[in-house]
């Protein structure tokens, strides 16, 4: 299993499939064939049909400038994975080269018939349950099981991972007026961390912190929205759920930084299994595949911080995804905004209801472990109607009725 350098990675929104990914893969073309004068570029299946609002366009043509290109938006094409990009290079009007891509997820890419540098598989067990069995017998926790195959080196990149986290809610919480795009959505986060309203706080039933939560998710993932600096945790889409979790511990709860890196550390191996054994694409999976992810690696590290044994996180991660299973992926217009925002903030609350009643029941019998969960997760996500696969063609997406 990969480094958590490969899930954690820091760069701009709004989308690390349809963002990160595609300017990944336009980098390798362009560095395969420097002698290309034109490029041509075919997007296909989620990435045509969504690719304006998550500025796939644009993150492409910042890479390929100043080479002359062209691209094509083809949702008509049937293709094996969503996230299917084709490059061409012309040479004086001459074809010199091609390339099949395919984004992955996470802001992780794949290249047909090229095999491009491979990241090296730093963890001896690729399945939850081997690894369960090898703390146990070595009476280690998850943490300790980072640090035994990643080194020390790992926590110097969590430090990062951790203040980017911090500065992508710190901003969005400064931030007023309207996010980008055609939707005119109004930012939120800066109302609802400074609402005083003693009606509403109310509601909060003796946690008026709670509603701190909620802005940080919303603060997070509106900078997101911006195009700003995030952190994949597992992906852009469901960048707030698990740094305003951490935030909220911190700012809300008082834990120290330390033990938030340590918190991090845990989350970012749950969210290693989902990676490699399921997915953590919207194309693939619906948004179970993300927001679902980041809530049960939120979950986990949550149930760490409290001092929760293994098995408890292992709950505690099986909860926050099954509670998610079926989530549809439509964003509206193709924009990371409705309902990607929203949907970062109940994931973050229901992240810790999840570690609060694994917490509570860590006698339960287990009919399924993480490993049987994360393959059900992936079965589900697939049998979802591509209209609710990251295509903007199905549900809250097709009925959209914009303000006039």
């Amino acid at each position: 299993m990969q480094s958590l350098l490969e899930l954690y990675k820091i760069g701009h929104g709004p989308s690390s499939s349809h963002t990160m990914g595609p300017s990944k893969l336009s980098g390798i073309f362009k560095e395969k064939f420097p002698k290309a004068d034109k490029i041509k570029v075919i997007l296909y299946g989620s990435l045509a049909l969504t690719g304006k609002g998550h500025l796939t366009d644009i993150a492409i043509s910042d890479v390929l400038k100043p080479i002359k290109h062209e691209i094509i938006f083809d949702a008509k094409t049937k293709v094996n994975h969503p996230n299917t990009v084709d490059f061409i290079g012309y040479k004086n009007g001459k074809e010199i080269g091609k390339m099949r891509g395919i984004s992955i997820g996470g802001g992780s890419v794949k290249v047909e018939g090229m095999p491009i540098k491979q990241v090296k598989e730093c963890y001896k067990f690729n399945f939850f349950k081997h690894v369960y069995k090898y703390c146990k017998q070595n009476k280690i926790d998850l943490y300790d099981y980072v640090i035994k195959f990643e080194g020390n080196e790992i926590i110097s990149h969590l430090k990062n991972v951790w203040k980017a986290m911090q500065k992508s809610i710190e901003l969005g919480l400064k931030q007023k007026g309207k996010l980008p795009g055609k939707i005119g959505l109004e930012r939120r986060a800066y109302i609802m961390y400074h609402n005083k309203d003693t009606k509403i706080n109310k509601m909060f039933l003796g946690t008026p912190s709670l509603k701190h939560l909620y802005a940080y998710a919303f603060a997070c993932n509106e900078t997101n929205a911006s195009g700003g600096v995030v952190v994949t945790a597992p992906t852009c889409g469901a960048c707030g759920t698990i740094p305003a979790v951490m935030y909220y511990a911190k700012k809300d709860l008082g834990f120290k930084d330390e033990q938030i890196i340590k918190a991090l550390a845990v989350a970012g191996i749950v969210g290693n299994f989902f990676k490699r054994n399921g997915s953590v694409a919207g194309a693939e999976g619906g948004c179970q595949a993300e927001v679902g992810t980041a809530c049960a690696m939120a979950a986990a590290g949550f149930a760490y911080l409290y001092g929760n044994d293994i098995d408890v996180i292992q709950h505690a991660a099986k909860i926050g995804i099954t509670h998610h299973f079926g989530l549809t992926c439509d964003p509206v217009m193709g924009y990371v905004q409705i309902p990607c925002i929203e949907r970062n903030a109940t994931a973050a609350h229901r992240a810790i209801e999840a570690a609060q009643i694994a917490a509570l029941n860590k006698d339960e019998e287990d009919f399924y472990d993480l490993d049987d969960i994360v393959k059900i997760a992936y079965i589900t996500g697939k049998d979802l109607d591509p209209c609710y696969r990251e295509t903007s063609t199905g549900g809250l997406a097709k009925h959209f009725k914009p303000k006039k």
